[in-house]
């Protein structure tokens, strides 16, 4: 299959996303925007467009960050959709999604940065995609905000601090608020670009600091996040 990235900055790495569709043998190509790396004209030749994050939001303007054209990435994650291309959205890009398909994002209850136990929804419990994740799963985190919902969405899980973990739009669009392809080089990157930042944000209750970050396992949420994409791979494949 064809797999394209929307990659907004260096430190918002792909991580597991990557991996899984390099080892699985899928042709992977790349929209590293904060390169200058264009967005694809359209759709065609796409099968999985996945989104990734970034600390802009879906109201920042060009003025504010140049690089961040959210009209533009509004516009080709509408027209995947509509041609039945797998898509999925990684925070930011979930918030995107929403946003595409006419469901507003808005601030997330809590911040979250760290790894901590997501539920799965009675939606969530039911849907065959899921089905390996259990009631909970520990995964990674590390937003302000949430996707917006559209009157055909569910959401598949919720944390403590955030009630739209993972939201599904149509069979073959999920957005992920949560960070599921977290592993060490990634956090390592994300680290790097937030301090001393993190130290100021100690008081914050789902927030963890350079150390926990560093010593939480994330293998585990990187194998469900795999099989979960197999899942998705052959829901597309006999779409």
């Amino acid at each position: 299959m064809r797999i394209h990235f929307i990659i907004h900055e260096s430190f918002e790495a792909p991580g597991a996303y990557e991996a899984w569709a390099k080892n699985r043998g899928n042709s992977v190509t790349y929209s590293r925007v904060y390169e200058g790396e264009p967005l694809p004209e359209s759709p065609n030749g796409i099968d999985f467009l996945i989104v990734m994050g970034g600390p802009q939001s879906p109201a920042t303007t060009l003025d504010e960050c140049p690089h961040f054209d959210a009209a533009a990435e509004k516009s080709l994650i509408s027209k995947s959709v509509s041609a039945g291309c797998a898509v999925i959205g990684v925070c930011l890009g979930s918030q995107l999604i929403g946003e595409a398909l006419g469901g507003r994002f808005e601030h997330s209850p809590e911040k979250e940065i760290g790894k901590f136990p997501i539920h799965l929804t009675q939606d969530g419990l039911a849907n065959d995609k899921f089905s390996h994740f259990g009631v909970s799963l520990d995964v990674g985190h590390w937003h302000n905000d949430m996707p917006g919902l559209t009157p055909e969405a569910k959401i598949i899980a919720y944390s403590e601090g955030c009630p739209r973990q993972i939201i599904e739009y149509s069979n073959l669009v999920y957005g992920f608020q949560c960070h599921m392809e977290f592993n060490r080089e990634v956090i390592e990157l994300l680290i790097a670009s937030s301090d001393p930042s993190l130290e100021k944000l100690a008081h914050h209750k789902f927030v963890q600091q350079p150390g926990a970050l560093r010593a939480n396992d994330y293998s585990d949420m990187n194998e469900k996040l795999f099989v979960f994409l197999d899942k998705l791979s052959e829901a597309y494949k006999s779409a």
